[in-house]
C-alpha cells in the first residue's frame, strides 16, 4: 500500500500527463487511441520516483489499459485521475 502523500503525487502527475498530452495532440483534440504508450512514455520515471518501486514501461501500459477498463466498467462516473491513482496503488501494492 502506497502512503497518501505518493497517492497524491501520482494523481497530480496524471493531471499534468493530461494536459501534455493534450497538447501535443492538439490537432486531435487530444485523440489518441495509443495514449497509453504515450503516457507511459512520458510518466515512466516520474511514476517510479513518487512509488519508489521499479516496474518495466510494458507493466505501466498495461497499468494504464488495465485503469482504464476498469474505470470505464466499474466508475465511469468517478475522476479518473483519483480513480488511476487507486488502481495503480492498489495494483502494485
Amino acid at each position: 500500500m502506497f502512503t497518501d502523500v505518493q497517492r497524491n503525487d501520482l494523481t497530480a502527475l496524471f493531471k499534468e500527463v493530461s494536459q501534455a498530452h493534450h497538447k501535443a495532440f492538439i490537432e486531435t483534440d487530444g485523440a489518441d487511441t495509443e495514449w497509453p504508450i504515450w503516457y507511459a512514455d512520458f510518466m515512466y520515471e516520474k511514476v517510479m520516483d513518487i512509488l519508489d518501486l521499479e516496474i518495466t514501461k510494458a507493466e505501466l501500459i498495461y497499468l494504464f489499459v488495465a485503469a482504464d477498463l476498469d474505470h470505464r466498467e466499474e466508475a465511469p462516473d468517478a475522476e479518473w485521475s483519483v480513480y488511476y491513482a487507486d488502481f495503480f496503488s492498489d495494483s502494485l501494492a
